[in-house]
């Protein structure tokens, strides 16, 4: 009877933990997708780096929650002679649940800034 229990407790562990490593990597995909999308929105003609920085805050809290999108910035930058926006988020990793370190997840999003004409 003493196995049965070990080896249940040991079980139910192992798939909690399973089930955290999946919302972590859930959240980590969900804000590198919002950066990138609010990269190329910024990068678009007649837009600006505050509009993608908005579209990315918006993203976020439609899909996890507002409180993960309270460290949003963006930037500009040169790659390979091409003028690129960069957006980036830096949230809390989820430890436990929702739970966790602070700022210990970033993700950048990068798209080349559109020109016309």
């Amino acid at each position: 009877m003493a196995e049965f229990t070990l080896v249940g407790i040991l079980l139910t562990v192992l798939a909690l933990a399973v089930v955290q490593l999946a919302l972590a990597l859930h959240v980590r995909n969900t804000l590198l997708d919002a950066a990138a999308e609010g990269a190329r929105h910024a990068a678009l003609a007649g837009s600006s780096a505050a509009d993608g920085v908005a579209r990315t805050v918006d993203l976020i809290g439609a899909a996890v929650s507002s409180e993960y999108a309270r460290d949003v910035s963006s930037s500009v930058s040169t790659v390979g002679g091409r003028p690129t926006i960069e957006v980036t988020v830096r949230a809390t990793l989820p430890v436990i649940g929702l739970l966790g370190v602070e700022r210990g997840l970033e993700v950048t999003g990068h798209a080349v800034v559109e020109t016309v004409g």
